[in-house]
């Protein structure tokens, strides 16, 4: 795993308490064979009615193609415990997300992708999704070192938990990954326990 410090790109707030999982990726998605298809069903039920037919979601807004920051209100992720819901958002192109607070499975769901989720206050969010509306070519760069978020000459705090932060910083966000890098180690273990295979 890398280590994850800075993470830069042009951003998009999406707005609206409470925004569930299953506003984030509508539960027909999740028969996908893998992970790698979500992307394009992002927020599907909200961006296109039935017919197909596009609601003009700021998603789809082509000044905000290619956006990688995706800017939030409170209560993110809430719902269903499903794991499609961080993979469509980074499958989709974001790298990080901002916003007021997280559910807490979305969040522990998002940072092992490698999804940092910074919590920014109310007032200073609504100032970044303002600048951003303004001008959305302009750059949010997160700085989880400092705990600061630049955008057009605004600094802006933002808070994480501790051992969070330390994961990213060092680059152990993945339990996943850091157990098969280990696998010799499992495998050694595994044959001083006894265990048996079928």
């Amino acid at each position: 795993m890398s280590r994850i410090s800075t993470i830069s790109g042009r951003g998009v707030y999406i707005a609206g308490n409470d925004i569930d999982t299953d506003r984030i990726i509508p539960a027909r998605f999740l028969k996908c064979v893998t992970f790698d298809e979500l992307g394009p069903s992002l927020f599907y039920d909200e961006r296109f009615d039935g017919d197909g037919n596009s609601r003009q979601h700021v998603l789809d807004e082509s000044r905000y193609d290619g956006a990688e920051v995706l800017i939030a209100d409170s209560n993110f992720g809430c719902g269903s415990s499903r794991e499609h819901a961080p993979q469509a958002i980074q499958k989709f192109g974001f790298k990080a997300i901002i916003a007021g607070s997280y559910a807490e499975i979305f969040h522990g769901n998002s940072t092992t992708l490698g999804i940092p989720c910074a919590v920014m206050s109310d007032e200073d969010r609504a100032r970044l999704a303002s600048l951003i509306e303004s001008d959305p070519t302009i750059e949010v760069l997160i700085d989880l070192d400092s705990m600061k978020v630049t955008c057009a000459n605004n600094s802006f705090d933002i808070t994480m938990k501790a051992s969070t932060r330390e994961a990213f910083l060092q680059g152990s966000y993945d339990p996943l990954n850091a157990l098969l890098e280990r696998s010799d180690d499992v495998r050694i273990t595994a044959r001083r326990l006894g265990y048996r295979a079928g």
